[in-house]
């Protein structure tokens, strides 16, 4: 059962609205707000709120908002920084339910300033006041019973379906003008500001639950709990599509990074996990946020990937065709019946093929038939409509017959009239359609792409968190709890492995060459000898690793090798012997790893594995806890799949085997905080129903969490 969505009625559905900082001068915030708020039609009354004034804009006014005589839904700060708190103090005493705060100067301007923001979150959630703020545009609805517009923005976009939430106010601004300049209509706008209190993921839960928003959009700069945001969001995400520009895509701080993992992973990486794992459907731009608006708030998302493509150009059906190629979509042939009803319509010079090229003398009518045929047709999910205007058409009358013949469809249909940005007149008036209109073919490709995404992952089942058997997950813990700071040693990690029943080469650690030839003896030849250090993550690298030693006059060749190769280096110090492993041959070799981001917490990793793995970079991140199914989906997420599927009529590899190990790899992320990194590399994935061998290792334990 979903929990209750936070109450944000005296944020978003105000029944009365104070603006303390109100003014009568014009530019100012506090009279811009005091204007929206009146001229945009609130349904409620406005209180201005002066120490001097006896009226604000032909409104009385009063000196303290501890003197209005009736409650106050809704508080509208744009006081000085200095009289934030006490003017919330004043709104505790009140009785105020909601609060904006417009006021900057809080945690964005250093220490002082989070101490001051720190004190306003306690004054509030003390009172029970849901804030907004500090340092924001302002909140707008509007829901007829409402009509809000607490902001300082110039625009109040038109009603409808679509949510926004935006972190920056500056974007905000440009947010409301971009929805009115493209007629997209809007439910709700919220500028967080700094999230102090009211965060996104508040937004979202609302937002799920209010019948008047389809589709929710939001500009992040940073997730407040980005494991909540992805609960949240793949729960939403089932009913309402949410969209999403996450700026900051830098992969700084990844320099320190020391394990494969690690250094393969980053805060980039991060954010794509997780709205992967949540369904979100992430764009590069604010123009691309609303594109996405413009699709999802009115059409149907489509039930496949086979997209027709109507024109009456070949150069814009060419390009159509391509990026619909490079985004994944299928451009499929049309079965004869429906090409030949489109030869009986079209002249003979037209190409009835996918992309259907009308040639430039298609009339508005001939447009309204090959929409319905296409529609019609059972090879096809959805259409794109290009037109490019010749002189001899009218393009409001082809954009009638395009909305014409999509009536009654269940199936998405997206349209560009060349170079024209918004929704053609002839093709807006027909309001029962509500077909999107791009001004290129890229762009419409592009949004029935990430809609397509969008609805396959909708369709699959959730799949469930399952405990792998033979784990010993206490006893994990135990031994990661009593295990000091740094890497692991290598009888250390086949402890740890054991424990959750990780089936691993083994191999016996040698501190002399002597030894070593000792630990071959005993294993059984052939074997391969490892560089074992506390500070060399690489062993390759310097010549640390020895493969298919068949007696020991090879064992101690290769110790001599390794130490010469450290010496030369300048490394000598950093060895503390070899690991002899008996050689496990065959197999596909992958990577399994986990590493933990500071933001984002776990994340597991999976891809191909050995030497290559970093200049490859063919890996795939999940969150955890990873379920069945999501475990599956991580496997077959990579570009070399195909390698464990049976490629060119190789046998294919122990698929349940690797999935078993991510998830044994994911369980240990959610019980053994402390297991900073962790590298399984190679992993040899054998064929079906012989498992897979874990022939390399890397366990780095952190500090003691709280």
């Amino acid at each position: 059962m979903s929990p209750t969505p936070r109450d944000l009625r005296p944020i978003l559905r105000p029944r009365s609205v104070a603006v303390i900082g109100a003014s009568s001068r014009p530019g100012t915030i506090g009279a811009e707000i005091t204007r929206n708020l009146v001229v945009n039609g609130f349904q409620g009354p406005v209180y201005p709120v002066h120490p001097k004034a006896v009226s604000v804009q032909s409104i009385r006014a009063w000196r303290d908002v501890r003197e209005i005589p009736d409650p106050v839904d809704l508080a509208v700060l744009v006081v000085p920084g200095e009289q934030v708190l006490e003017t919330a103090r004043a709104c505790a005493e009140k009785g105020v339910k909601g609060m904006v705060v417009i006021t900057a100067g809080f945690k964005e301007v250093g220490p002082e300033g989070l101490a001051a923001e720190q004190e306003l979150v306690a004054i509030c959630r003390e009172a029970g006041i849901a804030l907004v703020g500090p340092n924001c545009l302002g909140v707008v609805s509007t829901d007829p019973q409402t009509r809000l517009d607490a902001t300082f923005a110039p625009t109040f976009p038109p009603e409808g379906t679509v949510a926004v939430a935006s972190q920056s106010g500056a974007l905000g601004v440009a947010m409301l003008d971009y929805a009115r300049d493209l007629n997209i209509g809007v439910s709700d706008f919220v500028s967080m500001g700094n999230k102090a209190d009211v965060s996104g993921n508040d937004l979202i839960e609302w937002w799920g639950a209010d019948p008047r928003t389809r589709v929710v959009l939001l500009y992040l700069e940073s997730f407040g709990n980005p494991r909540r945001f992805a609960e949240i969001a793949r729960r939403v995400g089932r009913s309402k599509p949410i969209v999403a520009v996450k700026s900051g895509r830098s992969r700084r701080g990844n320099l320190a990074a020391s394990s494969h993992t690690g250094s393969l992973a980053g805060a980039e990486v991060a954010v794509q996990a997780l709205v992967d794992d949540a369904g979100i459907v992430r764009v590069d731009t604010v123009e691309e946020l609303f594109e996405m608006a413009a699709f999802l708030a009115h059409q149907p998302v489509p039930r496949g990937r086979r997209v027709a493509i109507l024109t009456n150009a070949g150069g814009p059906g060419i390009l159509a065709t391509d990026a619909a190629e490079a985004w994944g979509l299928e451009v499929p042939d049309l079965p004869p019946e429906t090409s030949e009803a489109l030869r009986a319509l079209l002249p003979p010079s037209a190409s009835v093929r996918n992309p259907v090229d009308m040639i430039a003398s298609a009339s508005p009518e001939q447009y309204e038939a090959a929409v319905r045929l296409l529609l019609d047709c059972e090879a096809v999910d959805a259409l794109i409509v290009l037109f490019v205007p010749p002189l001899i058409t009218d393009s409001d009358r082809v954009g009638q017959g395009i909305a014409r013949g999509a009536e009654g469809t269940s199936k998405p249909v997206l349209s560009c009239f060349m170079g024209k940005h918004g929704v053609p007149e002839g093709l807006s008036r027909m309001q029962q359609a509500r077909i999107p209109s791009y001004a290129f073919p890229e762009s419409a490709v592009r949004v029935l792409a990430r809609a397509s995404r969008y609805a396959e992952w909708k369709a699959r089942p959730e799949g469930a968190l399952v405990k792998p058997q033979g784990m010993d997950l206490e006893a994990a813990s135990r031994l990661v709890q009593a295990a000091p700071e740094g890497w692991l040693a290598p009888e250390q990690v086949e402890q740890l492995l054991s424990r959750i029943g990780v089936h691993s080469a083994g191999g016996i650690v040698a501190r002399s060459a002597g030894e070593a030839a000792q630990a071959a003896r005993a294993l059984g030849f052939p074997v391969v000898v490892k560089l074992v250090s506390d500070t060399i993550t690489h062993k390759s690298d310097v010549g640390g690793v020895k493969v298919d030693l068949r007696h020991e006059g090879d064992v101690f060749a290769a110790w001599e090798q390794i130490e010469g190769g450290l010496k030369a280096r300048g490394l000598a110090g950093q060895m503390q012997g070899v690991l002899v492993q008996r050689l496990v041959r065959g197999g596909v070799e992958c990577l399994v790893g986990l590493t933990r981001d500071p933001a984002y917490g776990p994340l597991i990793a999976f891809g191909l594995g050995g030497v290559l793995v970093e200049l490859m970079r063919d890996v795939g991140f999940r969150i955890p806890p990873l379920s069945d199914r999501a475990a599956a989906e991580l496997v077959r997420s990579i570009r070399g799949f195909p390698l464990l599927d049976g490629y060119r009529g190789a046998p294919p590899a122990d698929l349940a085997a690797v999935e078993d190990l991510v998830l044994r790899i994911s369980a240990l992320a959610e019980a053994c905080p402390r297991v900073e990194e962790l590298d399984l590399n190679p992993v040899k994935v054998m064929g079906p129903g012989e498992g897979c061998v874990t022939v390399d290792a890397r366990v780095r334990i952190g500090p003691t969490r709280r």
